[in-house]
């Protein structure tokens, strides 16, 4: 008798503790308009203690967000080439560097590389025949002349089998560019996290806290040993399609993976040291930029990680996890998405 009541007990506790969490557990109505999905406004806590978090996810403060509508992928190639078309937009991977504006950026007294490497080029990937210093990203990083968003890979490469892939070697000047174009902006990097959450305040992930290698694929990351081992679980070596996997809570695609996307603030190591003791709102970035490792190099935001994420090497994947590039570069796995600021709609007709 003794030992049904506390199986009566137990079962009635589950089913309490299964009803709670049903009930915690926030509904969303995606709203959708013109490819874009609207973000509730909400105040979360940004950036991570996570045991794979890194020094600039630190201190976690507190952010309150208002409402605006986001891109629900990532632009396509389709997307891209509509704008070409109709403006004559060259890239800055489709331009020749100038010495001249790229020594602006170098401690003084840096030589002038070799006069081959002042062409239309672009960072693109190669994986090494093995286990390699991770430090060393020139491993696997190779600049390739007439690589670009129309030539992925360089010469022979082509983007006519991928117009539903993410447009890459975007830079945030073009990335910018483009959004003027459409009428839209780069999200700020706090307008970004917050969608990438997907309503669930404490997610690790897009899709809540499940490791990306448990369970089926929920993104396109780099599967098996980086840079040398792709084992493809999620399908794809490269980027993927959008859309190709479950979106968040939201109903945005590929918020992890794919890849790396612009945000429009500058980046600074230790920026959110400012912002720990106070509620900011809808906080636009630093003022100007500063990376310790690279002091003389200005450097914007970029989120969400890419097909070459992996847990040993960047777990970009994460909501909170941040990296940064000059706003005159681009790279195979460099795109992004735009969001509208605006009004909530209305749920009636």
């Amino acid at each position: 008798m003794r030992y049904i009541l506390k199986v009566r007990t137990f079962f009635i506790f589950f089913l309490i503790f299964l009803f709670s969490c049903k009930e915690n557990k926030k509904q969303f109505t995606i709203l959708e308009r013109n490819g874009m999905v609207w973000i509730p406004e909400g105040t979360f806590l940004r950036g991570s203690n996570h045991f794979d978090a890194r020094g600039d996810e630190q201190p976690v403060h507190r952010v309150k967000i208002s409402g605006f509508w986001m891109d629900k992928t990532e632009v396509t190639n389709a997307q891209f080439k509509t704008f070409v078309d109709e403006t004559g937009y060259i890239t800055t991977a489709e331009k020749a560097p100038v010495w001249e504006e790229i020594k602006q950026s170098l401690p003084e007294g840096t030589p002038k590389p070799p006069d081959s490497l002042f062409q239309p080029s672009s960072l693109t990937f190669r994986p090494t025949e093995g286990p390699v210093n991770l430090n060393d990203f020139n491993q696997w990083w190779h600049w390739t002349p007439q690589a670009s968003w129309r030539k992925p890979m360089g010469f022979g490469s082509s983007i006519n089998d991928k117009m539903d892939h993410p447009v890459v070697h975007i830079s945030w000047d073009d990335a910018n560019a483009y959004a003027r174009w459409a009428g839209k902006k780069l999200p700020t990097e706090a307008q970004w996290e917050w969608a990438a959450k997907g309503g669930q305040q404490d997610a690790t992930y897009p899709w809540g806290n499940i490791g990306i290698d448990q369970g089926k694929p929920k993104a396109n990351s780099w599967d098996g040993q980086f840079p040398y081992l792709n084992t493809e679980r999620d399908n794809f070596f490269f980027t993927a399609s959008v859309m190709s996997y479950q979106p968040n809570g939201y109903g945005l695609y590929d918020m992890a993976g794919n890849v790396w996307e612009w945000c429009s603030d500058w980046y600074s190591y230790d920026y959110y040291s400012d912002l720990k003791k106070q509620t900011t709102e809808n906080p636009q970035g630093p003022d100007s930029s500063y990376d310790p490792n690279m002091p003389y190099l200005k450097q914007r935001v970029l989120r969400g990680g890419s097909f070459l994420c992996n847990d040993t090497y960047c777990s970009g994947y994460r909501v909170s996890a941040r990296m940064r590039s000059s706003p005159d570069t681009g790279l195979q796995h460099t795109g992004f998405r735009l969001i509208k600021e605006g009004e909530m709609p209305s749920l009636t007709k």
